[in-house]
């Protein structure tokens, strides 16, 4: 007996769910599309916030920047739970073996005193920056409107605990692991003079209620002028002082920047051209962080580089790209 064996093409009912078939037709959606969009409730809540009862609790007039559809601000790198957690994985996995190395071959061993001492003053304090990064976004996250920016936000918010504790445990590099670099470190933070210029503006900007101006303040504006001072003229610095094998360990910060001004600048772009009131509204607000950022900026900068040009190349970088995101015309 001859065994005969067939196929059949089951045909789905239906090829998704019906807020996306709303937006898109009926068809095969990605999986950020369905983890995306219209997710976040919009009506028929039973009670307003009880600390903010002139808002609901998705409400768009938390910020002043009006979009027709928030849903406009998509990530393009397509990121839902599933994909930033295999990416970040993959990230994470290759910054480990630079740290295994590092710690394998005691390169600290290795390094001036002097380069010690600037890590320990200008680059491991940062980790309070990235801890203020991190409240600001997870702001964003819980006020801003629409699940497409609010879960971007909510990304970047780990990312920057993640930065923090790369930047903790270089300084647990340098003492093996006994701590005592993170309290110098920190009490750089809170006593040293240049320092507190900076850490004003870090609880300034945890004081603003539009969310937006938050994001611009910080993810745009603050992490511009400081990631070109600390990860590229700073680290150029220690490479000149026989420091350059601490570019393994902030390798991380460096892949991370790059994937995540591909969301900065496409969000940004969205809300500048959607309307000219946003565009006015962005660069009023640009203006004054900026202003604020350059000003905090001066005194830590003056005292860890050499060249006196440091924040005028560092904002000239800033302004190449507001005007590539269409803040700045």
């Amino acid at each position: 007996m001859t065994p005969e064996i067939k196929t059949a093409t089951l045909q789905p009912i239906r090829n998704t769910f019906a807020n996306i078939e709303r937006r898109f037709g009926d068809k095969p959606a990605s999986r950020y599309q369905e983890a995306t969009y219209d997710l976040q409730g919009e009506t028929n809540f039973h009670y307003r916030p009880l600390w903010q009862p002139q808002y609901e609790l998705n409400d768009k007039n938390r910020t002043q920047i009006k979009m027709n559809d928030w849903y406009d601000l998509k990530d393009p790198r397509q990121f839902y739970y599933g994909t930033y957690v295999q990416q970040r994985a993959k990230h994470q996995e290759a910054t480990e073996t630079n740290y295994s190395f590092f710690e394998k071959r005691g390169l600290a061993e290795h390094l001036s005193e002097e380069v010690k001492a600037s890590l320990l003053t200008y680059l491991i304090p940062l980790r309070h920056v990235e801890h203020t990064a991190n409240l600001n976004n997870m702001y964003g996250c819980a006020f801003g409107y629409g699940t497409a920016i609010a879960q971007a936000l909510l990304y970047n918010a780990m990312d920057r605990l993640g930065n923090a504790q790369y930047l903790s445990r270089i300084g647990l590099l340098l003492d093996g692991n006994s701590a005592e670099s993170l309290a110098t470190a920190k009490q750089e933070w809170l006593k040293n003079p240049v320092w507190q210029p900076m850490r004003a503006l870090c609880e300034e900007m945890t004081t603003v209620q539009d969310w937006f101006e938050v994001f611009v303040a910080q993810d745009l504006i603050v992490d511009t002028l400081v990631f070109n001072l600390f990860y590229e003229q700073l680290d150029k610095k220690l490479g000149s002082m026989g420091g350059r094998d601490v570019a393994l360990l902030t390798e991380f910060m460096q892949v991370w920047t790059k994937d995540s001004s591909r969301w900065l600048d496409s969000v940004l772009k969205t809300v500048a051209s959607e309307s000219e009131e946003n565009r006015a509204l962005l660069e009023v607000w640009v203006k004054h962080w900026r202003a604020k950022t350059l000003e905090a900026l001066k005194p830590v900068v003056s005292a860890m580089l050499d060249n006196s040009d440091a924040l005028s190349l560092a904002d000239a970088l800033l302004e190449e790209r507001l005007t590539k995101v269409g803040i700045n015309r």
